[in-house]
């Protein structure tokens, strides 16, 4: 496997075609046949799926392809640094929860499209499952996750702040219509959660269990604007960052539920690889981030 046969891996993975990617080479379509071949063969394993006239990853190509794009952005990296490139380049992956993505993130985008605007960003929503595997095999470059903390030998983590976490309901529910509610009387009824956005729900999870409470069958849902559409229109209630719910208790489309446990702050923790290189995309990402979210 070398770096020729890795760029055209990608280029064909890119745009799912070998006329475009040998176009855009300026390869014959037989050399970047050729070369997709000798790399399978060196691999052991079959990166494409032919149906056809089309083509797909495989599940191994899917895996290869996040190291081959970190691998060229890598390349690229150190021959800015080395060669003395004015600007910055490269590409990062960040795994954010998607409260922070929509409400924290814009101020650090701004600040990276001001002094590195050739530096390319991949957020993915973040669920703390997975997590430790994909920083330390560098498929995720830095995240962040809003929880209480995380343990691990090989992480590095740093507190910027914290977000105030808050129980909330539809107005017209019985919860945000009681008077003060404890955590026992939560498990009456459903609770909306999200499964991208979610870390902050293990510390409802063991309060819960802490005082013997179960809780009906969550109904789950895959973002939070989902989870709030639905509180909305007093299906359940749910455990929010603050910053998330504003704007509809301002409008009273969701009222605070007056919990025993109220309130809640969640830490926002920045976790990277303890050992990586820092590249300067990375770097000053990270900066930014030091900056603008608290």
């Amino acid at each position: 496997m070398d770096i020729k046969q890795l760029i055209t891996f990608k280029a064909v993975a890119d745009h799912l075609n070998f006329h475009l990617a040998a176009e855009r080479l300026h390869y014959a379509q037989s050399t970047v046949s050729a070369q997709i071949i000798a790399l399978e063969e060196d691999l052991g394993v079959r990166l494409f799926d032919r149906l056809g006239r089309s083509i797909l990853l495989t599940q191994a190509g899917e895996t290869l392809y996040q190291y081959a794009a970190k691998m060229l952005d890598l390349q690229d990296a150190a021959r800015a640094e080395l060669t003395g490139q004015a600007e910055t380049a490269g590409s990062l992956t960040i795994r954010v929860p998607e409260s922070l993505c929509v409400h924290r993130m814009p101020p650090v985008m701004s600040g990276l499209r001001e002094r590195m605007p050739q530096v390319r960003v991949h957020f993915i929503t973040c669920a703390q499952e997975g997590l430790k595997r994909d920083l330390a095999k560098g498929v995720t470059d830095l995240a962040f996750l809003l929880t209480d903390s995380i343990h691990s030998a090989d992480l590095s983590v740093e507190a910027l702040g914290g977000e105030e976490i808050v129980l909330v309901a539809s107005p017209d529910h019985p919860l945000a219509r009681s008077g003060r509610v404890s955590t026992a009387d939560l498990g009456q009824w459903p609770l909306l959660a999200s499964r991208v956005d979610c870390s902050y729900r293990r510390m409802l999870e063991s309060l819960m269990k802490e005082q013997g409470a179960e809780s009906r069958t969550p109904l789950e849902f895959s973002s939070v604007a989902a989870v709030i559409s639905h509180a909305r229109q007093g299906l359940g209630w749910t455990l929010l960052p603050r910053v998330a719910a504003d704007e509809d208790l301002r409008s009273g489309r969701l009222s605070l539920v007056a919990w025993d446990e109220s309130p809640l702050e969640a830490a926002c923790l920045m976790i990277w690889r303890k050992d990586r290189w820092l590249s300067p995309a990375l770097s000053g990402f990270m900066d930014l981030a030091r900056e603008a979210l608290y």
